[in-house]
């Protein structure tokens, strides 16, 4: 097939994609809803919340990890579902009107320039004052912009080297939320293509969602994370850092085993050798995750304030 073809029958798929996207969207059951009793034997109706996911470009081709991850959210409980990127001002419109009408949690996850989407859809959430409880990002175009203010909890998965995404998406100024950026440069067997069909991936997205409603109310400091996972370490997909303190002979490795994180993170992290020596009182940046508790009580090295001396 020679190139004229080639670009025509992309562009074509392109066009079938958005416009079933744009059906499937349109003729969506209504979101479900559970209902609890309440005091008094009255029953109260509370929304599961609406995820929003956007493929890349040709995400009728390319992207069908991103319907096989919306179906995995909506068989736990969550209503999602799958928008091409060209939809995303109107999407983000008729979100608005569902949020206004019945506020719930509101997740947008997108891959390639889909993850460029969902920031913008974000953004336009935030100037109608509309929080977004998580926002993933994968491979990202490199049209994608800063982190909106408004979004309590961002994830980006990339891999510098890309051609199609490769993109480090920064938080904007005065961003006071859960910020995670993970580089998987290292891992070779992970591509711009398959990374949204990563199954390892999408296990932990689907968790990270249906935690959202039990997750508690942040207290302390966020600590953005960023680094490069090695290529020999299974990809976790921590939520942000937190600061500790770390007490008189206290090493990383005694730190790693009390919050159960793997001592390269931390070393990374706070850019030392993972047996550098530490002293009384020292910061220490840890990864973690919103729930559960990373930190376990036995054999405490670390406090949340510094140790008096």
């Amino acid at each position: 097939m020679n190139p004229t073809r080639i670009a025509a029958f992309l562009i074509v798929a392109f066009l079938s994609g958005a416009f079933c996207a744009a059906v499937d969207w349109a003729t969506a059951d209504p979101m479900p809803s559970v209902e609890s009793p309440a005091a008094g034997g009255n029953v109260v109706t509370i929304s599961r919340g609406r995820a929003y996911l956007f493929r890349g470009f040709a995400g009728v081709l390319f992207s069908r990890g991103t319907d096989r991850l919306a179906e995995r959210i909506e068989k736990a409980g969550f209503p999602a579902t799958v928008n091409e990127a060209v939809m995303c001002s109107s999407v983000a419109k008729e979100a608005i009107s569902d949020y206004r009408r019945d506020p719930a949690p509101i997740v947008l996850i997108g891959h390639s320039v889909g993850g460029a989407c969902a920031v913008n859809f974000a953004g336009s959430l935030k100037a109608e004052n509309i929080p977004v409880s998580l926002l993933v990002t994968s491979d990202p175009a490199r049209i994608t912009g800063d982190v909106p203010l408004n979004v309590e909890r961002f994830i980006n998965i990339f891999q510098s080297n890309s051609l199609l995404g490769g993109i480090y998406v920064p938080p904007g100024q005065g961003y006071r939320g859960h910020y995670a950026s993970y580089d998987l440069v290292e891992h070779s067997e992970i591509t711009h293509v398959n990374m949204e069909k990563t199954e390892t991936i999408q296990d932990q997205l689907v968790t990270k969602i249906q935690q959202l409603s039990t997750l508690p109310k942040s207290e302390g400091e966020t600590v953005p994370l960023y680094y490069v996972v090695p290529a020999d370490a299974p990809i976790e997909l921590w939520d942000s850092g937190m600061s500790v303190f770390v007490h008189a002979d206290a090493t990383l490795a005694m730190l790693a085993a009390q919050y159960h994180v793997p001592l390269w993170s931390i070393a990374q992290i706070n850019r030392v050798s993972e047996g550098a020596s530490l002293t009384a009182g020292q910061r220490i940046v840890v990864p973690r995750h919103l729930n559960p508790p990373t930190a376990s009580n036995d054999g405490a090295v670390s406090t949340q304030t510094p140790p008096k001396r």
